[in-house]
């Protein structure tokens, strides 16, 4: 009696191990602790109850709509994209703590549980129009956090393969697969602002005045200084006229055309003087030249400002050739260099999917990959915030990618006492100062008001 029936483990490469199945309050993601208190601390997943109708009655109800959305977000953040590992995080240690006092004692939702959250209740009524709202409100809370009064948005697409016969899903062109093709929208630190997922087979920009009106509304009825770049899929005459209607300045690739060539013939031409000697050979070193001109298509009202950017690289027998519309004032090389800052959009959606894999839209439904796309967008921008808002110096650098691995990805024990719960953390990939430190960070974060 009283003898452990449990299996034990031996190996042969050692005598001195042992190995048992004992680990039920041993958790891999303990670095979620970090995350829960920056979203008490800004009051986010908070606020959902504000916004998501929830229509399910009755006493059988266990689940509170902040703890159904917390369970969604913050096991994206940790690495688990879809609900098949939601049985069995649903007793997990770390996340156990940090979804409400009453998963503490009895554990999160099941797969079913989530997946009539996700599927059932996210997508009833209008409540993914309002999961768009508080989304903002999530980046209104960070804002003020940073005090900055301007802010630079970037406009861009991607692809989201897809699997199957699912609805909405086409053949893309462009992309080369089946697809979704949504749109984004992201801030100068990376946040995303807002995403809309559509049918893969529509064009880039596809419904974009809807899309990005009323975030240009928000922050110049703000008072904000707005400034907006995008690639030349977004070149239409509609959204100029939005921006210079509302104040924002705008710098947008213009696509090449016979016109816009003949107005820097002269820079084609130019060679730097040791070339002109031999004009049908390629340059021998990197030559950059700039003009701006007005220039007015038929279909626009007013003619506008065109930046040109002639480069010839090395050993190239052809100039690489570049036009940009803009209404910015400054000098020809500032907007090249302030449209050039557009890549870093790209790479925040790179890290979107590489860190949390939010092209993993697996449901038959659109409106189902919808409510996941958006839950994606709120895991990524919690993880941003914390990037961005808290990391201590010495590692501000890291990517989302390394904040999952190392600062998520923590080892501990929970131990429970009588009043109070003890969790132990492994000193391994963060150490105690560190940790420190972002706690530190979070608690003097002055969160908005409202």
């Amino acid at each position: 009696m009283g003898e452990n029936k449990k299996q034990c483990f031996k190996f042969s490469f050692t005598n001195k191990l042992k190995a048992f199945f004992e680990g039920a309050e041993i958790t891999s993601d303990a670095g979620l602790i970090a995350i829960r208190e920056l979203d008490e601390k800004l009051g986010l997943t908070s606020m959902v109850s504000d916004y998501l109708v929830d229509k399910r009655q009755g006493r059988n109800v266990q689940h509170e709509l902040t703890e159904l959305l917390r369970q969604s977000v913050y096991s994206r953040l940790a690495g688990y994209e879809d609900l098949n590992d939601a049985q069995t995080l649903r007793q997990d240690p770390a996340l156990r703590t940090c979804l409400s006092e009453r998963a503490m004692e009895k554990g999160g939702g099941s797969e079913k549980t989530q997946g009539r959250f996700e599927k059932e209740l996210l997508t009833e009524g209008n409540n993914l129009e309002w999961m768009d709202e508080m989304l903002m409100k999530w980046i209104e809370k960070a804002d003020a956090t940073r005090g900055d009064k301007e802010i630079v948005l970037d406009l861009d697409s991607s692809e989201s393969p897809v699997y199957g016969e699912q609805e909405g899903g086409a053949y893309n062109g462009y992309f080369g697969l089946k697809c979704y093709h949504p749109l984004f929208c992201f801030n100068q630190y990376g946040d995303c602002l807002k995403a809309k997922l559509r049918p893969g087979n529509v064009h880039s920009a596809d419904g974009c005045l809807e899309f990005i009106e009323p975030i240009l509304r928000y922050y110049t009825d703000k008072g904000f200084k707005v400034k907006l770049r995008a690639d030349a899929a977004f070149g239409l005459p509609e959204l100029y006229e939005l921006c210079e209607e509302l104040g924002v300045e705008y710098a947008i690739r213009l696509k090449e055309n016979p016109r816009l060539t003949e107005e820097i013939a002269d820079l084609l031409t130019k060679r730097d003087e040791k070339n002109m000697e031999y004009p049908a050979m390629a340059v021998k070193e990197n030559v950059t030249l700039y003009k701006d001109f007005l220039y007015q298509a038929e279909s626009w009202s007013i003619a506008r400002r065109v930046v040109a950017k002639v480069e010839w690289q090395e050993y190239e027998m052809f100039p690489r050739v570049g036009f940009i519309i803009t209404n910015l004032k400054c000098g020809n090389k500032k907007v090249v260099k302030f449209y050039n800052k557009r890549g870093t959009c790209e790479q925040w959606i790179k890290e979107g999917k590489y860190a949390l894999n939010w092209t993993r839209l697996s449901c038959q439904k659109f409106n189902e990959n919808e409510s996941r796309l958006k839950l994606f967008i709120l895991a990524y921008n919690l993880g941003n915030f914390v990037r961005t808002l808290v990391l201590p110096d010495g590692i501000k650098h890291w990517s989302l990618r390394t904040i999952q691995l190392k600062m998520i990805k923590l080892g501990a024990r929970l131990i429970r006492h009588a009043r109070y719960y003890c969790l132990l953390l492994a000193e391994s990939s963060i150490s105690e100062r560190l940790f420190s430190c972002l706690m530190y960070n979070i608690k003097r974060l002055c969160p908005a008001t409202g």
